[in-house]
């Protein structure tokens, strides 16, 4: 066994990367930042595991091979990781042996896989995928959307292991298992290489005894608050179930703060001794600039949620009949000597609290200040049908602007020259907003929440999301009243200190100091 501290050996770390090959911010965001994190630990040797939701994945090469398989050639090996590529999105070609392993890995990806964790028969094997000659791939599916070009080098050559068998596959056979046992039984990881595996979220599998098993947990809003969540039967369950039998298996978990953390005590009291809180890292991206504020309109204009299709039936966009009467729109509503606005940056969905904002910068433009505009960053989510409803008239009136996919460099302008980043939200496990606002040099209101206060401090001006009164009085004490200035110049001031706290610098010591103590633990049990 491998222990962090052999001089001559390093810890060998799997680390779940599925949240990666999707949006730009939350979870995936933090799971690129916590590889690059790890990846420049001196005492790691650190790989990722690719896997989908829903899609089955070509297998990569074996790492152990039977005893009448022969060493793969590299012309080989290259096929197969082209094959893996091309499988994240359809199905490569394939010769009739293949069509027929198809057919029975998706009836072992079902039916059989359950029967098969019933009676203890069948691991989930993994198979490995070297980034060698496929960097591009790595680089621009799983890192390019948080991370900057100088860390290409540090991430885009890391290899990785392919889990074929689909998470929400891997989620079903547990909640199967039901039907036999009063606590599910999830599928084996055949994760025997490694040291240590560090799931996202509960993560639905048992794993290699020789294995120290650690789950990132986020956050247990689907426990709380599964009114606020997509899907809710099938989301609340596998949450649940599988945070259960991580607890009973005897996983560590390394939450993203003392809230989260608490959540999971109330749940599973079991798990207190085998949990800790390390926060999230916050990307080295957001530093304080001195940039021109008249970056903003051009950043709003090219960032506008205009590349979806759907975006002007939805009302994201206004409807224009010319070109020359877009361009006067977008000329009367952005070019200003100095643009002013609240800036929001999360999903669209019910629990980030849009709602409230939005009734409360209303109350302002009406009684205050008729010129403040209102930009929202974020993806849609679930829910927003309502939400947008609400938002569409101030879109046709160039008063409110919704923007998407918006680069780490672009949104350190926005976050710089707002007049403050608003986080509504009911509901949070970390909320990175906040804190990439204030390490950019902006302004904090928040939702006066457990992890808000935990996480932001005295750093932000806190407001109740329930009560628009109160969000008004807020924005009102920050920008409007005689001694705003001062509260600024404060909030300003605190929020430079309490953001550095998230720096990659102050949180990977927390990591390696934990990844000791586990290893060292497991060794000894």
């Amino acid at each position: 066994m491998k222990t962090i501290t052999d001089k001559k050996q390093k810890t060998k770390i799997l680390l779940e990367m599925r949240p990666a090959l999707e949006g730009f911010a939350g979870i995936p965001q933090e799971v690129r930042l916590l590889f690059r994190g790890l990846s420049k630990l001196d005492s790691v040797e650190l790989e990722g595991m690719i896997q989908t939701s829903h899609r089955i994945l070509a297998r990569g090469t074996k790492d152990k091979l039977g005893i009448f398989e022969s060493v793969p050639s590299e012309t080989k090996k290259i096929n197969r990781y082209s094959r893996v590529i091309i499988s994240l999105a359809e199905k490569p070609y394939r010769t009739i042996a293949d069509i027929v392993v198809d057919f029975i890995e998706k009836w072992l990806a079902s039916t059989s896989l359950t029967l098969f964790t019933l009676l203890g028969l069948k691991k989930i094997k993994l198979t490995k995928f070297e980034s060698k000659y496929f960097e591009d791939f790595t680089w621009r599916t799983m890192f390019s959307k948080t991370l900057p070009a100088s860390d290409f080098s540090l991430v885009a050559r890391a290899n990785h292991r392919i889990c074929s068998t689909p998470w929400h596959t891997m989620h079903m056979v547990g909640l199967n298992t039901l039907s036999f046992y009063k606590t599910p039984k999830y599928a084996k990881l055949d994760t025997g290489d490694f040291d240590i595996f560090i799931g996202q979220t509960p993560y639905p599998a048992r794993i290699d005894k020789q294995t120290t098993f650690i789950v990132r947990y986020h956050d247990a809003i689907p426990v709380f608050m599964p009114h606020t969540i997509s899907d809710k039967s099938i989301h609340q369950a596998t949450h649940f179930y599988a945070l259960m039998s991580n607890v009973q298996n005897g996983a560590w978990f390394a939450c993203v703060s003392e809230t989260t953390r608490q959540d999971l005590i109330k749940l599973f009291p079991e798990a207190e001794k085998r949990s800790v809180t390390i926060h999230n890292m916050v990307s080295h991206h957001y530093v304080q600039e001195n940039s021109s504020s008249k970056l903003v309109p051009g950043i709003i204009r090219s960032r506008l949620y205009a590349n979806d299709p759907d975006a002007k039936d939805m009302g994201l966009l206004p409807k224009f009949l010319t070109l020359r009467e877009q361009e006067t729109f977008f000329k009367k509503s952005l070019e200003q000597e100095k643009l002013k606005y609240l800036l929001v940056v999360s999903t669209i969905e019910p629990r980030k609290n849009h709602t409230r904002l939005l009734a409360a910068w209303e109350v302002i433009k009406a009684d205050i200040d008729p010129d403040i505009k209102l930009v929202i960053v974020g993806t849609l989510g679930w829910e927003y049908k309502q939400i947008i409803k609400g938002l569409k008239t101030w879109i046709d009136r160039g008063e409110l602007f919704m923007l998407n996919a918006v680069p780490a460099p672009d949104l350190r302008v926005l976050y710089r020259h707002a007049a403050t980043t608003v986080c509504p939200s009911l509901g949070e496990g970390f909320d990175f907003s906040g804190v990439e606002s204030m390490a950019s040099g902006g302004i904090t209101i928040a939702s006066d929440i457990p992890v808000h206060r935990e996480v932001y401090e005295d750093a932000a001006e806190y407001f109740d999301p329930y009560s628009t009164i109160s969000a008004v009085k807020a924005l009102k004490k920050v920008l409007y009243e005689p001694e705003s200035q001062k509260v600024q110049e404060y909030l300003r001031q605190r929020g430079e200190e309490v953001s550095a706290r998230y720096m990659p610098e102050k949180i990977l010591p927390q990591w390696e100091e934990f990844l000791q103590r586990v290893v060292s633990e497991h060794k000894h049990r």
